[in-house]
């Protein structure tokens, strides 16, 4: 269900990728396979089941793949290898902090004295912990570790004061209208990305079964960019989560970007996020040379004829007022998705179509200053009086867009049912 992690997961399962490619010849030519996937809510049970046995491959997100590495080293025997990822948002978004869509918490300073949920050991926990020193919160706000399942229905039910998690869980609170996100982790500062990691000893003995799976994961994510209206509506099917969320994150100008390589970036991340973690938790030293093998990467891009350099070299970056995409877009449920030329446009064509009694599915604009995509409804919306509309992440960035131009705050209907903002 993580976002960031369908291409490695539920994508290649669903479509067989990973039987495209095992090799069936010299040594393997009476080979039998069994392929077995499993799910769990977060990283951490998967590190576990690996150092049982029980599986060869994980896949999760950064904090959690630093606790793999470290952990399997720390034991002397066994150990894993870092091999790919599969996907990233270059800021830190998808992971999120949300409260109840009828708190008057705006802030994370004003979660001062109040609780906050989150998977322990996850991604989204991480980025907690380093939110919290950056603000001088440490001690301030107690953490609670709660599944991403219980710390949404908690949001829903008003039983916590916040909540933490990864992709797409604050999007999916906000989409169903329970929650609203008051920090977004781009604000700390660091990426965040999902990778596989690999027994070592499978990968020893099986090396071109691991290039197997990565060249299935290479496909998977070819094959949700090359249509994520598709993907994101079989996706929904096959997951649960609803596909106006994962256009969120796999559409144009989306939170989450597919991509395997293994960056310089994303290993400056991980030694920045294990030194946070050795300080916070005293998790075990990570030898990061031994650790991160791109080798077998290398291999299946070769082998699928792609450029392992070029995608190496490319990053994307969410941009401010981005021209090279549309401001606002309407995903109509007869007409698919409609951009804009600017939000007060977008509103207009959302009031009329709710007026003519069509479906919508939802409505998406970004935020000027950090270029992130997000829900209209989950937006706060300042009009100017000239009749300009700005969509902003945080209130406190539309109440300063009104003092410095005038007007006022509107919500996405006339009616203000489809606005989390105003609530």
């Amino acid at each position: 269900m993580v976002t960031n992690t369908v291409a490695g997961g539920i994508v290649l399962e669903k479509l067989g990728l990973i039987e495209k490619y095992l090799p069936t010849e010299g040594d393997y030519a009476d080979a039998e396979y069994e392929i077995v996937f499993r799910d769990y809510d977060s990283g951490p049970p998967i590190t576990n089941q690996m150092m049982a046995g029980n599986l060869e491959f994980g896949v999760m997100g950064d904090y959690p793949l630093i606790v793999n590495g470290a952990s399997f080293q720390a034991t002397g025997r066994n150990e894993t290898r870092f091999i790919a990822v599969t996907g990233y948002n270059r800021q830190g978004t998808g992971n999120g902090i949300v409260v109840p869509v009828a708190s008057d918490v705006y802030s994370l300073e004003e979660l001062a004295g109040k609780r906050i949920s989150t998977p322990v050991g996850s991604a989204s926990w991480g980025m907690t912990l380093k939110a919290l020193r950056d603000a001088g919160l440490d001690g301030e706000i107690d953490i609670v570790d709660q599944s991403p399942p219980v710390g949404v229905a908690n949001i829903a039910g008003n039983r916590i004061d916040a909540h933490a998690d990864f992709g797409p869980w604050s999007e999916v609170m906000e989409f169903r209208g329970t929650g609203r996100k008051i920090f977004d982790g781009s604000e700390a500062g660091v990426p965040t990305f999902h990778g596989i990691v690999v027994r070592k000893d499978f990968a020893d003995r099986y090396p071109e079964v691991v290039d197997a799976v990565l060249q299935a994961t290479l496909e998977a994510q070819q094959w949700i960019e090359e249509d994520p209206i598709r993907a994101a509506t079989q996706l929904s099917e096959w997951t649960g989560v609803a596909k106006e969320v994962l256009y969120l994150y796999l559409g144009e100008g989306g939170i989450s970007t597919l991509d395997a390589t293994i960056k310089p970036e994303w290993v400056e991340a991980l030694k920045y996020d294990h030194a946070l973690l050795q300080d916070e938790r005293n998790i075990p030293d990570l030898d990061f040379e031994a650790w991160i093998d791109d080798s077998y990467l290398n291999r299946a891009y070769a082998a699928s004829g792609l450029d392992y350099a070029a995608d190496l070299e490319r990053m994307v970056i969410p941009i401010a007022s981005n021209p090279e995409l549309e401001p606002a877009q309407v995903w109509f449920a007869d007409n698919g998705i409609v951009g804009y030329d600017s939000v007060a446009e977008m509103i207009a064509a959302f009031r009329d179509a709710s007026a003519e009694g069509r479906e919508i599915y939802a409505t998406y604009v970004y935020d000027p200053l950090s270029g992130i995509k997000m829900f209209g409804k989950a937006a706060f919306l300042s009009e100017s009086p000239d009749g300009e509309v700005v969509a902003f992440m945080k209130r406190a960035d539309s109440e300063a867009f009104i003092a410095d131009n005038g007007g006022r705050m509107i919500a996405l209907s006339a009616s203000d049912e489809e606005a989390l903002a105003m609530k």
